[in-house]
């Protein structure tokens, strides 16, 4: 805490903010305790195993302007995303008292699984006491000084397939319930017309609609929280607050930056096939780092495809956004202003920036990981000690789901971190635009009918190297009932990379009742069907015959018991 606290007054003196610097950094942790306590409230609520146990869900609090102000620590493709979905619902003229829902790719959202939730908050504007107080704010109940933002992974929104991840779609009608930014609730009444018309195109709709007020709860809990925020400090007080950690982040990030050597560094990589076709598609990326910004630009990138590959724009850039987030100092307050110094382009009608009715659902979860490595390659170029190995790449969408609407059950499955230059990757994690926790065994096969027949880690899948690869994941479930299951998978052809003389990692496998299937593929199977996903293994870092085993394990000691 004291460091932090010296940071901030060092360049909150340098700025001539009026704020106080410790009030400041009172107000920091403050404002992040807001955007975690969203997500507690979200994740109590939910009655969805793939929010309550896995936590695929994500909140955050933005400004008046749609600047993001605090994060929870949740989804990285969830959260540099947002400010899309906040800059679409501040163009439909929002007024206190509404909600607005979204899940509409090519207007705010990401893919149509995950639905977003946002709520203008006003202080005061019901006839509270808090937004008039502190002595200098004067009666301003009904501004509008922020939003709370959630957004969550349903696991169903309609569409041609159970769980509505299909990885044979090829348009995005297909793939479930599309909802530009609407409201879901107008001047504190809920439009029973509009919840009414979402659960009759989803699957399980009770437990759609149980999600859905958990986000609105965890939206109302940011309004409460920043009420006591401005009874607390004042009204002006904490709104020169926003603008205060804005600045901090946005100086400390330019500092990172302007580190870096200048140049453009340029990388390639391959996606394995849209689902429709198994052919490579191509990601190409210049990384120009010229002083104290970045420029990411995506041309030369593949047409946008027939299958449901690919990305928007704001996906891509979420991933750059994590990228900048890990090469430079990550305990830099994530918000706004580490992303101002940083632009992404990609030219309309390509991979990462499609245009409708693309099909997206897959660009969301693969895709971004593979934006992901390519812009890791080519920063490494210019910090190749912050740069790891070459990950699992994927997130191993595995979606099980009964045509009757009885249950439908999605997880992305961890894999092997790569090679650290300093240490081995991590074994069985979730790497890169995710960060969920699995579903518990006991909670699994409590909650539907699956039964785990193995879940192990893949001995051997890690790259060999001076520091290893970590190790994938054997995730086998047999399903007790008919049912749909589709995969969304990469890294079946193209390992994980390995750096500096290290051993690629393994390649993952899909199978079912030990027969290979394709990556993508979406299949009706019949009840005692067994389906089994091997996840990849990291890329190991170094000449493995450098590698000593007993300095390791004491290394990988130590830092468990720093953990």
């Amino acid at each position: 805490m004291t460091s932090n606290t010296d940071a901030t007054t060092d360049d909150t003196e340098r700025d001539g903010n009026g704020i106080d610097p410790v009030t400041l950094e009172v107000l920091r942790n403050q404002l992040e305790s807001v955007a975690e306590e969203m997500g507690q409230t979200l994740i109590r609520g939910a009655y969805s195993p793939n929010i309550k146990e896995r936590r695929d869900c994500s909140t955050a609090l933005f400004d008046a302007e749609g600047r993001m102000i605090a994060q929870a620590e949740h989804i990285p493709v969830h959260l540099g995303a947002m400010p899309a979905a906040v800059e679409a619902v501040r163009e439909r003229d929002p007024q206190p008292g509404d909600v607005f829902v979204l899940n509409d790719p090519f207007t705010g959202g990401t893919h149509l699984p995950d639905v977003t939730m946002v709520s203008p908050i006003a202080p005061g504007h019901s006839g509270g006491e808090s937004g008039g107080r502190g002595g200098d704010d004067g009666d301003d109940g009904d501004e509008i000084v922020g939003y709370a933002v959630s957004r969550a992974h349903h696991a169903d929104v309609g569409g041609m397939t159970p769980g509505s991840m299909p990885a044979g779609a090829q348009e995005i009608y297909q793939e479930g319930l599309r909802l530009p930014p609407i409201k879901l609730v107008e001047g504190g009444d809920v439009r029973e017309d509009v919840r009414s018309l979402v659960l009759a195109n989803v699957r399980n709709p009770g437990e759609r609609r149980a999600d859905l007020r958990a986000q609105q709860a965890a939206n109302e809990r940011a309004e409460e929280r920043l009420e006591e925020l401005f009874a607390e400090h004042g009204r002006e007080t904490v709104l020169e607050g926003f603008d205060a950690v804005i600045d901090y982040s946005r100086e400390r990030i330019s500092e990172e930056i302007a580190a870096l050597p200048d140049g453009t560094y340029e990388a390639t990589d391959v996606l394995e096939g849209d689902g429709v076709t198994d052919d490579d598609i191509e990601i190409a990326v210049a990384v120009t780092v010229d002083g104290d910004r970045i420029d990411v630009d995506f041309a030369g990138t593949a047409e946008q495809v027939a299958g449901n590959v690919n990305a928007p724009l704001s996906v891509a850039t979420s991933a750059v956004y994590f990228v900048v987030r890990c090469i430079t100092d990550p305990e830099i307050p994530p918000n706004h202003g580490c992303y101002e110094p940083v632009s992404v382009r990609a030219p309309e009608g390509t991979l990462l920036n499609p245009e409708p009715p693309a099909a997206v659902v897959g660009g969301n979860v693969e895709t971004s990981q593979r934006v992901t490595d390519v812009v890791f390659a080519a920063l490494a170029q210019a910090a190749p000690d912050r740069v790891p190995a070459q990950g699992q790449g994927t997130m191993n969408n595995l979606t099980i789901g009964a045509r009757d609407g009885s249950f439908t059950y999605y997880e992305t499955i961890g894999g092997g971190f790569g090679a650290r230059p300093d240490r081995d990757g991590m074994d069985g994690v979730q790497v890169g635009m995710t960060n969920t926790l699995n579903t518990p065994v006991e909670s699994l096969e409590t909650e539907y009918p699956l039964r785990v027949e193995r879940y192990a880690l893949r001995d051997g899948s890690g790259g060999r190297g001076r520091y290893r690869g970590g190790l994938g994941l054997e995730r086998s479930v047999t399903v007790e009932k008919p049912a749909t299951v589709s995969l969304l998978t990469e890294r079946r052809r193209h390992a994980p990379k390995g750096v500096a003389g290290g051993e690629d990692g393994a390649t993952g496998e899909n199978l079912l009742d030990g027969e290979p299937v394709p990556a993508k593929t979406t299949v009706d199977v019949e009840a005692g069907t067994t389906v089994t996903v091997r996840t990849p293994g990291g890329g190991g870092h170094g000449d493995p015959d450098e590698r000593d085993d007993g300095t390791l394990e004491a290394d990988r000691n130590a830092e468990k018991q720093n953990e």
